[in-house]
């Protein structure tokens, strides 16, 4: 069968979960990417309580819903990251602490640590999110930057991750990092470098969004055949990019969302410039057969407008794998209703 079709749920957290699911359901949607955010899972408490687990699990299934993916992208982006003020509003209390930036790090790693033990504890084999990065300040060459700049970068983000990778294969869960800007894997290729810094970890792989890598004029579908078996998540979004009045760029020229100076901006799936055919058949040819999960930004466009045709997008669009080639009832052996009919 096509792969269900999920919403992830970070960008509905002002929403409680109680609400969101049967609206998800209504939308068309398969099931729920749960974000650690808003009251849609807690990790500390899916570790305290296995009535929380057994709760949350009772009310996605009252409403035909499935999970696959937790994601903690906020307290991921935390790992490796310069800390600022922008960090506070955005991770719970007890991983922000007293604000001192190492000692959130290191919160952080071990809330990601134990989001692996919650997603095992709910019965889920993938986390999506962010790792932050020591280096992305620096991603413009100037001051002129060296080779082993980045290469400390990198050393330092295999440092702190490897140990929070272990724990994953610990409890038997995939971490996918989702290749975005301010990660430490944003393109292929310091995504290439990202696998070579942890050694090739089995459990380290991504979270496929397209929409990060479009308008930064990187081949997707490319990414998609070089990284299968390391892609353990789909997101579903899309952008367009060339659409600006000339006068902010690439980098955003400090722009918020929606701004109709802006080149680039995220479009609800399908209205932008993402070639989902391609992909669809790119993640077909790689043997991808987990959710493909919407994530869905757009600033000009009511949400509910658009998670309901983004699902409809999506369903329309997806299709199962050939069972085998085309051509090959050419083969006379292989064709039915033949017995007895040569004279």
């Amino acid at each position: 069968m096509a792969r269900p079709i999920t919403l992830f749920t970070g960008q509905w957290a002002d929403l409680p979960l109680a609400e969101l699911a049967p609206l998800a359901r209504k939308m068309g949607y398969d099931g729920l990417e749960l974000a650690c955010w808003g009251d849609h899972f807690d990790v500390a408490q899916a570790l305290a309580s296995p009535a929380y687990v057994r709760d949350k699990r009772a009310l996605l299934d009252g409403h035909g819903l499935q999970c696959f993916a937790i994601g903690n992208h906020l307290v991921g982006q935390a790992v490796c990251d310069r800390i600022d003020e922008r960090h506070e509003s955005i991770l719970p209390a007890r991983v922000w602490g007293d604000g001192d930036p190492e000692g959130v790090r290191r919160r952080a790693a071990r809330e990601l640590q134990d989001t692996a033990r919650a997603a095992a504890a709910f019965g889920v084999k993938t986390v999506t999110g962010f790792t932050g990065s020591s280096i992305w300040h620096a991603i413009y060459a100037f001051p002129p930057t060296t080779q082993a700049f980045w290469d400390a970068g990198f050393a330092d983000f295999a440092n702190r991750f490897l140990p929070i990778l272990d724990v994953f294969d610990e409890v038997g869960v995939d971490f996918a990092l989702e290749v975005h800007p301010t990660e430490i894997a944003f393109d292929i290729a310091s995504a290439e470098r990202a696998i070579a810094a942890v050694g090739g970890h089995r459990r380290f792989g991504f979270n496929f969004d397209p929409s990060h890598l479009g308008y930064q004029g990187v081949d997707y579908i490319r990414f998609i055949r070089q990284f299968g078996e390391r892609i353990f998540n789909a997101h579903m979004k899309d952008v367009w990019w060339g659409k600006g009045d000339g006068t902010v760029g690439t980098f955003g020229g400090h722009t918020s969302f929606g701004d109709a100076r802006r080149t680039w901006d995220f479009r609800s799936v399908g209205r932008g410039m993402i070639d989902f055919e391609s992909l669809i058949v790119a993640l077909n040819d790689v043997g991808y057969a987990g959710p493909l999960s919407v994530e869905w930004e757009d600033s000009r466009m009511d949400r509910v407008h658009g998670a309901t045709e983004s699902a409809a997008f999506c369903r329309r669009l997806d299709f199962e794998p050939a069972k085998g080639a085309f051509d090959a009832v050419f083969d006379k052996s292989k064709q039915g209703g033949m017995a007895g009919s040569a004279r």
